[in-house]
């Protein structure tokens, strides 16, 4: 295969992890509580999770899915009950974008491509599923909640140097279609390297994602934040 810098297009492989907080405020049918949850109990509570994401570019045009999957338990005991809390949550976006501005720095990169500081709005849909379930000894209430938002937004990269990248991102969506108000935005820098014969770019940065949906006598108005580390493997 042609070198990165030979061709118009790559594809790029990302998985993550981000280990999030929460806080904010939910109902559940009528019940209202505060959630504030620390990163650090997530990370110990949580049962299984996998998060990734693919990005296309052809030119200047590109498009890109990032899917996150999480499964969160909590059992504390009071006196002589059990109350225990879970969580199912699915979060799919997917959109497109468009390279604006580009500008050259001055030289290049390990893998070849020339160094650039670059512009590109975005647009797309994320998809929300969550699942929440209430046990109190023998007794259990649950919940299941899906929205779609549209969002607009942009993304920013410089190479700061041959190895080492700084990205920026941020959108804005629901607009009253699923949520009332999301609010997704992301820092981090990048270094590449060879990982297993491939091109890649470790990255670690910091993740804020709010969401204010309402439907009926649920509420989720919560955000989440927290740090995030992957590896992008560019093929």
């Amino acid at each position: 295969m042609p070198p990165a810098a030979l061709r118009d297009w790559s594809l790029t492989i990302t998985p993550y992890m981000w280990a999030s907080s929460l806080k904010g405020d939910t109902a559940l049918r009528g019940t209202r509580a505060r959630v504030d949850v620390p990163f650090s109990q997530t990370m110990k509570e949580l049962q299984f999770g996998v998060m990734g994401a693919a990005d296309l570019r052809i030119g200047k045009f590109g498009a890109y899915i990032n899917g996150e999957y999480s499964k969160i338990a909590s059992d504390k005991h009071i006196s002589r009950l059990t109350l225990g809390v879970g969580t199912k949550n699915y979060l799919i976006s997917g959109g497109v974008y468009y390279r604006i501005y580009e500008t050259a720095l001055g030289g290049n990169t390990v893998f070849g491509t020339p160094r650039v500081f670059a512009i590109e709005p975005t647009a797309g849909l994320r998809w929300t599923d969550l699942e929440t379930k209430v046990r109190v000894g023998s007794f259990g209430l649950s919940n299941k909640e899906s929205w779609l938002d549209p969002f607009v937004g942009a993304r920013l990269s410089y190479d700061l140097t041959d190895r080492w990248n700084f990205a920026l991102e941020a959108d804005v969506g629901g607009f009253g279609v699923g949520s009332r108000v999301s609010l997704n935005g992301q820092a981090a820098f990048g270094y590449r390297t060879t990982l297993l014969g491939v091109p890649t770019t470790l990255k670690a940065g910091y993740r804020i994602l709010h969401q204010d949906y309402r439907d009926g006598s649920f509420q989720w108005k919560v955000t989440q934040h927290g740090p995030i580390v992957g590896a992008s493997m560019q093929f």
